[in-house]
């Protein structure tokens, strides 16, 4: 009886752990994501030419930029984006309040909210369920 006690409390653990795993991916993500469209943004308005960030299949775009001049694939496989209008980066320095959702699929029910409200950086918001 106490190994299955030890069993049981051992199993709840790593359940745990994997929880917080997917968690934490879907904040690097979307920390990872603020700096890219604050990336993009300054590009945008030094280049003075319109970027805009759209999700995609397995990622995202930065249409208006050089090819690969940033990234445009999640860190985790499991990390996609709620299907939103494309975000309006630039050139103009003010732009109007814009935001993405973000998902795991590793962590049903858990979303990250990246948001500007046009005059501020891109920031990561709470939990959005």
């Amino acid at each position: 009886m106490i190994v299955v006690a030890v069993m049981a409390i051992a199993t709840a653990g790593v359940s745990f752990a994997l929880r917080d795993s997917a968690v934490s991916q879907l904040e690097r993500d979307a920390d990872r994501l603020a700096a890219l469209l604050e990336s993009a943004r300054a590009q945008s308005r030094t280049l003075g030419v319109p970027v805009r960030w759209r999700a995609v299949d397995g990622g995202f775009r930065f249409e208006g930029l050089p090819p690969k001049a940033l990234p445009d694939r999640w860190l985790s496989e499991s990390t996609a984006a709620v299907p939103s209008a494309p975000l309006v980066l630039g050139p103009e320095a003010v732009i109007g309040p814009q935001s993405v959702v973000l998902v795991s699929q590793a962590a049903p029910g858990r979303s990250l909210r990246v948001a500007t409200d046009g005059l501020r950086p891109f920031v990561v918001g709470g939990d959005t369920r």
